[in-house]
């Protein structure tokens, strides 16, 4: 994101605007607009801002999902992230989504979480390409093998606490790429800590099958991918270093 192409709004003069619809997407609610606004300035909160690829009623935002909104915002002096959780979403808060995002943080993981509320998460701003829009302009192998060793290095350490992601056979929308290759892990909505982690395996299986093998070329760049499916059954069975390097050897990473 390029903070110049943002537009600011303090949130004090955000009420009866056409981007305060936001607040309370799908549907437009005056009462609660005002309500959420004063929960923002509860949070610290002091602008938002409108920008991105997506658009709702014309408003610019940087994500929309089942659960939530996700827009620019201030916060204290930090750039952030902030997910609004959607009037019709499937959960009264965003209570569960900050424990476990704070648990991904615990060990390294996920963009930082700074506050929460009940109908807010603000986070401190990734700035990337999602992951299918970084493949499309990444043609280097050295670059893939170092953006994918990174990854699942991040899909251990949540495995290790049992922690798992649960969309991440959908890497495309869950995971950003900067600049300089750094990737991160994001969206944390349908993690959970109580069914069986899948994050290595998950995210493996899709650089290495998904859609993004064909832009990636990763069926010429890992050539062993009977072995690597093999030594993921062995890593299924049990999580462990040993059967993970097992995994980054076979890759060579």
């Amino acid at each position: 994101m390029n903070s110049d192409k943002v537009l600011w709004i303090p949130i004090g003069k955000l009420t009866g605007t056409r981007q305060a619809r936001v607040l309370t997407y799908p549907r437009l609610d005056v009462k609660l607009e005002k309500l959420r606004i004063g929960e923002l300035a509860g949070l610290g909160v002091e602008k938002l801002g409108f920008s991105g690829r997506i658009l709702i009623d014309g408003v610019p935002v940087l994500g929309k999902g089942c659960v939530g909104v996700v827009a620019n915002a201030i916060v204290g002096d930090e750039l952030a992230a902030l997910k609004i959780r959607r009037v019709d979403a499937d959960r009264p808060s965003m209570q569960t989504e900050a424990r476990l995002l704070r648990l991904a943080n615990a060990v390294g993981v996920g963009p930082q979480l700074l506050s929460f509320s009940q109908n807010f998460l603000a986070m401190k701003l990734f700035q990337g390409l999602p992951l299918f829009r970084w493949a499309e302009t990444s043609k280097s192998r050295a670059r893939v093998r170092d953006v994918l060793a990174e990854l699942l290095q991040t899909c251990f350490k949540l495995d290790a606490i049992g922690l798992d992601h649960g969309e991440l056979s959908h890497a495309p929308r869950n995971v950003l790429v900067s600049q300089v290759d750094e990737p991160c892990v994001v969206d944390f909505e349908s993690a959970s800590t109580t069914r069986r982690v899948a994050n290595v395996t998950s995210l493996l299986q899709y650089f290495l099958f998904g859609d993004i093998a064909r832009r990636l070329q990763t069926p010429k760049l890992f050539t062993k991918r009977r072995e690597v499916v093999k030594s993921l059954g062995e890593y299924k069975r049990e999580i462990s270093v040993e059967n993970f390097q097992t995994i980054l050897g076979i890759l060579r990473l």
